[in-house]
Formats: C-alpha cells, sequence, structure tokens
C-alpha cells in the first residue's frame, strides 16, 4: 500500500472495523479515510437488529441488499429487500432502523462522513450505522 491506494477485501477488512471500509473514523492519511462518504460491508445474522432508531439524520444514505432479507424501518414504512440488487435511498431528516430477517450482506453508502451517530448495540459493545 502506497498513501493513495489501498487493496482489500470487503469481507475480510470489514471485520476488523464493525463493517466500515470507508470514511471520517479510519485514520488521516489512509486512503479509506474521507469526510464526504462511509461506505460499510455489514454481515448480519438472522434476527440481527439495530440497538435503537437513529434520530436526526444528518446524512443521505443508500443501502444494497447483496444476499439474505433485510427490512429498513422508516417512519410510516417498512421497507423489505429480498432479490440481491434490492436497495433503498433516504435522505437528510429521515429517521431509520433495520432488522436481519435472515442472514444479509448488504452494503451502506453514506454521505457525507459525520461523527456521533455510533451508538451501543450491545451490552458493552459499541457498534455503528
Amino acid at each position: 500500500m502506497n498513501d493513495t491506494v489501498y487493496t482489500g477485501n470487503a469481507g475480510r477488512d470489514a471485520a476488523l472495523d464493525r463493517g466500515w471500509l470507508l470514511g471520517h473514523f479510519k485514520a488521516a492519511g489512509d486512503p479509506r479515510h474521507s469526510e464526504d462518504v462511509e461506505i460499510k460491508w455489514g454481515v448480519h445474522p438472522k434476527g440481527d437488529e439495530r440497538a435503537r432508531w437513529v434520530t436526526g439524520e444528518e446524512r443521505t444514505a443508500l443501502l444494497v441488499l447483496i444476499n439474505g432479507r433485510f427490512r429498513v424501518e422508516l417512519p410510516g414504512r417498512s421497507v423489505v429487500l429480498v432479490e440481491q440488487g434490492d436497495y433503498v435511498v433516504w435522505g437528510r431528516g429521515v429517521d431509520h432502523s433495520w432488522y436481519a430477517e435472515e442472514e444479509s450482506v448488504v452494503l451502506t453508502v453514506r454521505w457525507p462522513s459525520v461523527p456521533g451517530y455510533r451508538v451501543p448495540e450491545r451490552s458493552g459493545d459499541e457498534g455503528g450505522g
């Protein structure tokens, strides 16, 4: 790796940082550091769910189903992603949560990369997105 190129594997790299591949939380100087966008490779066992809703959302997000069955909860609406490539986009000001109806892999892209959305997923465990 030089200071402008990084190669890796989403599954392996995601396991090192709660699924995150790119964003403000990567070290300055790392080509994966960005204040413009965040990218997550989310691997979720069946029944996995966000610990609590994201409220006061300041980002726009795109969530794409790679495999499985994954539900995104939005105010007054549930969106269930069932076929590879199904996706949902929501904008700033739209609160959300999620639930893995089956073992699922999802790719999430959020912009801009804003600190402060990390919430405890389980007792004593810090998680993201």
